[in-house]
């Protein structure tokens, strides 16, 4: 199963502690800050699965820091939880109407906590949810490290396998050269932009068997993405 990416915005130290040391206890990769603008930079080097944004932060507030991320393309699908002491009905419907996809009022249980975020990223990421990604006509065993493209198996090599799999947890999403660089290779690579694209080629080889549609689209000065669209 793939880690989820949880970017932590809660300036509550003994709280936010707590918060992460459940999530890592479920596997969650986390990330910290207390501060609103240091989250959005966080989120803009690289994408979180799920944020859980407190209301009241330092800098700006929760709901300047939702609206924001909900206006950056790296981050406009991704689901943000909101945390807050505020229980009022009007605080809960500003919260959801700037895009918050859910609503915590404190205190809260972790354990009840950890449930709402799973619920969450299970109707939105379902690749977080289990062993198996599919589009279109692709199969991927996580576990097993095996693909399938309409029944027939397909040989990759671990780099490619890695960049399949990225887009198969991120269908229709669009990705520069950089970004795949951090997501496939990691953030301390050397590896030059350039090399994604003798990747992809090699990925395209790989899965493009006669007859069948190229699923990985070329978006002219973006990048590349896994989608049907023409």
């Amino acid at each position: 199963m793939p880690k989820a990416r949880m970017l932590l915005v809660e300036d509550d130290a003994a709280l936010a502690e707590l918060v992460a040391w459940h999530f890592r206890r479920e596997d969650f990769e986390v990330r910290q800050t207390v501060d609103g603008e240091e989250a959005l930079l966080m989120a803009r080097e690289a994408a979180p699965d799920i944020v859980l944004l407190d209301w009241m932060i330092e800098g700006l507030s929760g709901l300047e820091v939702c609206r924001r991320l909900r206006r950056l393309p790296e981050t406009q699908n991704v689901p943000i939880i909101m945390l807050t002491a505020r229980g009022e009905e009007e605080d809960r419907v500003r919260g959801l109407e700037t895009g918050a996809d859910d609503y915590v009022t404190k205190p809260f249980s972790p354990r009840e906590l950890v449930a709402r975020v799973g619920a969450v990223l299970r109707r939105v990421r379902p690749a977080l949810a289990g062993e198996s990604l599919t589009f279109a006509d692709i199969e991927m065993d996580t576990v097993g490290h095996k693909v399938r493209r309409g029944g027939q198996v397909v040989p990759l090599g671990p780099t490619e396998f890695r960049l399949l799999r990225h887009f198969l947890e991120h269908p229709g999403w669009v990705f520069s050269r950089e970004r795949l660089l951090d997501a496939v290779w990691g953030h301390d690579s050397d590896i030059e932009s350039r090399t994604v694209d003798v990747h992809i080629r090699r990925l395209r080889k790989a899965i493009n068997l006669p007859g069948a549609p190229d699923l990985i689209r070329t978006v002219r000065s973006a990048g590349y993405s896994l989608d049907t669209a023409e």
